[in-house]
């Protein structure tokens, strides 16, 4: 069979697997076997189920996802998240949206320390929207606040994600780390702006909380230290080049944990299901890059990939519409798979068109990055959205997408503002 022709069987193969709920990474590895032994041979195909969860295993930069997994987890059973969520309250809580704008910082803060976009709205999901409600905040702001901010989780520093790219792609941690800091600002001051759009459209779904004393400002002020010391010495860490970013990660877990004993928040039972959550994602994740991994050398030595460039290579289209054309494809994606999913099934696809058109991957990544994010909100099946209606069923899935909106519309303008000004993402990496 022609290659080109074994490689479209190929992926038609793999997303019927992923339909009828075969794991992904699994899908992705029986497809990448089976295809590979058609042009290569058996004999290599097998050899490749044993040498790339090796590599993978062995890969130090791979070896931070389970730490940053973990610190994440352990912030949150300390106490952490309901902390800095507390102090951003205390500081603009009492504006007109102040607690939705607290949602927003809180998550940014948050995402600091743990990394997941999922993880980050499921713990506001707890923290936050019980508050805003009743403080009778109109459900679909507080909803589509959380389910945004959630999506900070994955832009700011460190990001499971970003790690999860890099050593799919070959591309330094740090430099990823370095080049989100501006989008990830940008993230927090758009969504700002959207939720003063709201509330200056309808006051009325934002009510004015009462200024807190200012003693118990200074107290909730003061009980937010723990998250920003956290912050400090990872990020801190990383940036000043004190730490390695696996040293780093070590680190962070350590003072996570010191946190959740002194606490008296760390009992058996919560240790025990913070580590296999821990243990559940990391598992997760692996699987995706072995199944990434094989699957990339069958679309490799079938040619797909080569033809792809050459074909889009070929196209009467300035390159920029091709990148706009490919985020178009990743929203919807976004919209019925994970983050992770989404981003490894379509990596070695996208990966040679992006550099055969004459990109930095480090900014590609930063792009992949937001653009999954959007997808984390979209309809149908945005993930963000479909967890938020499972924790609060009182809250209706039409009323959360209504609110997420014009979070939505923030997200698309500062897309469209990176892709045509990638010095916004390149500017700090090449310092």
């Amino acid at each position: 069979m022609d290659p080109l022709t074994l490689a479209l069987i190929g992926f038609l193969a793999m997303m019927a697997l992923i339909a009828l709920h075969v794991p992904i990474g699994i899908a992705m590895a029986l497809v990448g076997i089976t295809g590979f032994a058609q042009i290569v041979g058996w004999g290599p195909a097998l050899s490749l189920m044993a040498s790339e969860p090796a590599a993978a295993m062995s890969n130090l930069d791979l070896a931070v996802i389970p730490l940053f997994m973990l610190m994440g987890s352990l912030a949150a059973a300390g106490g952490l998240a309901t902390d800095v969520y507390d102090m951003a309250n205390a500081m603009i809580g009492h504006r007109r949206g102040g607690l939705a704008t607290t949602t927003v910082l809180a998550s940014a803060g948050f995402g600091a320390i743990c990394g997941s976009g999922v993880a980050t709205t499921a713990t506001f999901g707890r923290v936050a929207l019980p508050e805003m409600l009743a403080r009778g905040y109109q459900p679909g702001l507080a909803a589509g606040s959380i389910a945004a901010g959630g999506t900070l989780g994955i832009i700011v520093p460190p990001s499971a994600m970003m790690i999860l790219y890099a050593v799919l792609t070959e591309q330094s941690v740090l430099d990823l780390f370095t080049a989100a800091v501006v989008p990830a600002i940008l993230a927090v001051g758009f969504y700002f702006v959207a939720v003063q759009y709201i509330v200056m459209r309808a006051p009325a779904s934002a009510p004015v909380s009462p200024r807190m004393p200012i003693r118990e400002r200074l107290r909730a002020i003061a009980r937010g230290w723990g998250v920003f010391a956290l912050a400090v010495v990872v990020m801190g860490g990383i940036y000043s080049g004190v730490f390695t970013v696996n040293e780093a990660a070590a680190i962070g877990v350590v003072i996570a944990f010191v946190f959740a004993l002194v606490r008296g928040r760390l009992t058996r039972q919560t240790a025990l299901h913070v580590l296999a959550e821990a243990s559940s994602a990391t598992a997760m994740v692996y699987i995706m890059v072995f199944g990434a991994t094989i699957f990339s050398y069958f679309i490799a030595v079938s040619g797909g990939a080569a033809f792809l460039v050459d074909s889009i290579a070929h196209l009467p289209v300035p390159p920029v519409m091709v990148i706009f054309g490919l985020l178009l494809l990743y929203i919807f994606l976004g919209a019925f798979f994970d983050e992770v999913a989404a981003m490894v099934v379509t990596l070695p696809f996208v990966i040679p068109i992006v550099t055969g058109l004459g990109y930095d991957l480090v900014w590609w990544g930063i792009i992949n990055v937001v653009v999954i994010g959007i997808g984390m909100l979209s309809p149908p099946l945005g993930i963000n959205v479909m967890l938020l209606n499972s924790m609060h069923r009182d809250v209706s899935l039409s009323t959360i997408y209504r609110g997420v909106t014009p979070f939505m519309i923030a997200d698309l303008l500062r897309l469209i503002l990176l892709v045509l000004v990638p010095a916004l993402t390149l500017w700090l990496p090449s310092l």
